[in-house]
């Protein structure tokens, strides 16, 4: 043990936690290195703490099974906005809030499941052990996040932010068909959840989510052992031998306080809620909150700036921090930037009897006052757009019957390898068209045309890649290879592979680079364009300041205040306003006042030609695309120079692949740049757009544009419905 680094971890603790750990030392409950361990471990949980993820993004590869197959995603964790993405190929296809996520369950090899409330779970595959670790600590942190504070009661002096209830070691048993053994573990109780680290490791050896399972004590209570079931994995968790053969009775109480601090914090598995026919046929079925469009009584009732129709990626109810607030707009007099107030409509002759002239209110989402004079509503002039008054109050005002308000519906031949994961890889292997022997030539050839493999066989036996102690359990195998079950004997081959991991690896990534990057030039392409013509297009201020002069006029004769701007999100309002007539709504209306004063704003849509048809990625999750791309070929970067042979030894075949290897990394390194440098532009003008229209800086680009494209749609359908 290095001396040095040990005085140095030591130093960074305070006295009492180092007199506790010396204890463990002198009770043989933990050895030195153990002790060096825990001592790392917590100066790491004191630099770490729960601020400093705040702001942060973390993106994954993973692997979800979809339609029979594992399709390739990437996960993102967001702490800025703390919400988990789910994104494919740029596009956002789920997202849920943090405090959606109930907790974490590690299963066999990479695979792991994220745990929700009401909604089903999310079965993944990591493509790497280390990715996986990565994610369970993170979603670890989001769970102690969502979780009470408690007191703690095993060391005391340690920070409230830690929310650790009890912590002790454990001995954690791990089985397989040809050796049982156990394994000392760091164990952490927190609420709802029970973390297991195993020592000579930070992240989490195992994630017990205490809520989605039932206690049971074991039979064996001799050996001081207890265990969890969960839904789908047992853990046998016992006393550490080495204080049961010191003090039986100390053994016996640690057990027994174990038992009562589990059965005070695991509660029955519940059956979650159950989910609509349209959830039941779809697993990845939207769990977001939807706003849905309401009746005509009920906008005249709902306080203004209430809830908006959105998109399957649609905003809380409530207003995140740092986005506008669907409410009046405060008085000037509160030391904000100071803004001209905008004047009113001018007012014009109408026969419409005063007691009549009460209209709707159009509730729209304001722009806040400190956006105004950099956006486009600091110049906005609504005076200028001539409506006719006495048309909109004819056919927005309020109605003197009254509505009742309706409620909305609502093999025999024994087998090496574990027993599950051979069932599942024999089932591979019978469609594998390749022998054991001839699996390593294969690794050698890069492109499938060439004769190599296909991804679908690379994804697939990346799945099964022998663990450590599958590897001593073949290597150690004396027998002929031929009395070997077939599943043993690729097993065998592939244990005799030099780093066979990265071998897969970095075939699968010389085959995705090329074509990930591709899919995402045309969509970051896309991104670009649809800013500049945002930026670009008079027309569409204009047709912006008629609603705005449309939406005063209505707010004033129902007593509400004037806006100075609004939010993007309010076109999807428009036609969520009935008039008189239920097939009119504020959208027609528009279209009638642009056509009969400016009819030439009503050709708009041709300065916005990107916005035909909803941008199909977002600027979020391009942005998470070519990250996790920079990282593939720094990935691949690593893996050639770990497998790359010592000239001396080097078959032709093995010089062959590392030169063709070596051109194709040359060649990615230089449309990878290409593509970042895009990915920066398109940023900077979304940026741009995001000022120029008032809007939060935090509003992703498939929301904002989903607005826009929608709007033109749906205002070339009330052309040709108010066209004669």
């Amino acid at each position: 043990m290095d001396n040095t680094r040990t005085a140095d971890t030591f130093s960074q603790l305070s006295q009492e936690k180092i007199l506790k750990i010396m204890n463990m030392v002198k009770n043989k409950e933990v050895s030195i290195e153990g002790a060096l361990h825990l001592a790392q471990k917590e100066v790491y949980a004191e630099k770490d703490p729960q601020d400093l993820l705040t702001g942060s993004q973390f993106n994954f590869i993973i692997y979800k099974y979809k339609h029979y197959r594992w399709q390739k995603r990437i996960l993102q964790l967001d702490f800025s906005s703390r919400t988990i993405f789910n994104i494919e190929k740029g596009t956002i296809r789920k997202q849920f809030p943090f405090s959606q996520v109930r907790g974490c369950e590690d299963s066999e090899r990479r695979r792991f499941s994220i745990l929700f409330h009401g909604r089903q779970h999310y079965e993944l595959e990591a493509v790497s052990l280390e990715d996986k670790r990565k994610i369970i600590y993170l979603l670890s942190r989001v769970t102690q996040s969502n979780s009470y504070k408690r007191p703690v009661e095993s060391w005391p002096g340690r920070a409230a932010e830690c929310d650790v209830i009890h912590e002790g070691l454990l001995d954690l048993q791990q089985n397989t068909l040809t050796s049982t053994e156990w394994v000392k573990c760091l164990a952490e109780l927190r609420e709802g959840e029970l973390t297991l680290y195993s020592l000579g490791h930070r992240s989490p050896a195992a994630t017990i989510a205490l809520a989605a399972g039932s206690l049971g004590l074991s039979r064996d209570s001799a050996c001081s052992s207890f265990s969890l079931h969960t839904r789908d994995q047992h853990y046998l968790l016992r006393v550490p031998l080495s204080v049961q053969s010191s003090s039986p009775e100390a053994a016996g109480r640690l057990q027994r306080e174990w038992l009562s601090l589990l059965e005070r914090h695991c509660r029955p598995g519940r059956a979650a809620a159950l989910p609509s026919s349209e959830d039941r046929s779809s697993p990845e079925a939207d769990y977001e909150e939807f706003v849905l469009p309401l009746p005509e009584q009920r906008e005249e009732s709902a306080p203004f700036g209430g809830g908006s129709a959105r998109s399957s990626l649609s905003e809380p109810a409530e207003p995140a921090e740092g986005r506008a607030a669907p409410a009046a707009a405060p008085p000037p007099a509160l030391g904000r930037a100071q803004v001209p107030p905008a004047p009113p409509a001018p007012p014009q002759p109408c026969s419409v009897p005063a007691a009549a002239k009460r209209t709707k209110a159009f509730h729209w989402d304001l722009v806040p006052l400190d956006k105004i004079q950099k956006s486009v509503w600091g110049s906005c002039d609504p005076c200028k757009r001539k409506i006719d008054v006495c048309r909109l109050c004819e056919q927005f005002q309020i109605q003197d019957t009254a509505v009742l308000l309706g409620s909305e519906p609502p093999v025999n031949q024994h087998i090496l390898l574990d027993r599950k994961v051979a069932h599942n890889f024999n089932i591979f292997l019978k469609s594998f068209r390749v022998k054991p022997s001839e699996l390593k030539d294969k690794l050698f050839i890069i492109h499938e045309e060439s004769g190599g493999l296909t991804d679908e066989q690379i994804t697939a036996l990346r799945r099964y890649l022998p663990t450590a102690k599958d590897a001593e359990r073949y290597l150690s195998f004396k027998g002929p290879c031929s009395e070997l079950h077939v599943v043993d004997q690729f097993m065998l081959e592939m244990c005799k592979i030099p780093q066979l991991g990265q071998r897969l690896d970095l075939l699968l990534s010389v085959r995705e680079l090329p074509e990930s990057i591709r899919d995402l030039e045309p969509l970051i392409t896309q991104n670009i364009q649809a800013s500049k013509q945002l930026q670009s297009s008079p027309k569409f201020v204009a047709v912006l300041e008629y609603i705005l002069a449309m939406g005063n006029h209505l707010n004033e004769k129902a007593g509400k205040e004037v806006a100075k701007g609004f939010r993007l999100s309010s076109l999807a309002k428009l036609s969520l306003l009935r008039g008189r007539d239920r097939t009119f709504t504020l959208l027609h209306a528009l279209v009638e006042q642009i056509l009969s004063h400016q009819p030439e704003l009503a050709t708009f849509p041709q300065e916005l030609t990107e916005f035909e048809a909803v941008p199909d990625a977002s600027m979020k999750g391009l942005s998470a695309e070519v990250d996790v791309l920079k990282k593939e070929l720094e990935n691949l970067i690593q893996c050639r120079r770990l497998l790359k042979p010592k000239a001396s030894k080097a078959t032709t075949q093995e010089s062959q692949f590392c030169k063709e290897l070596k051109d194709l990394i040359q060649k990615y390194e230089g449309d990878l740049s290409q593509l970042s440098k895009r990915c920066e532009e398109m940023k900077k003008l979304y940026s741009n757009v995001l000022v120029r229209f008032g809007e939060p800086a935090d509003l992703d680009s498939q929301e904002l544009f989903g607005w826009i494209s929608s709007f033109i749609c749906e205002f070339r359908k009330a052309c040709a419905e108010v066209t004669p």
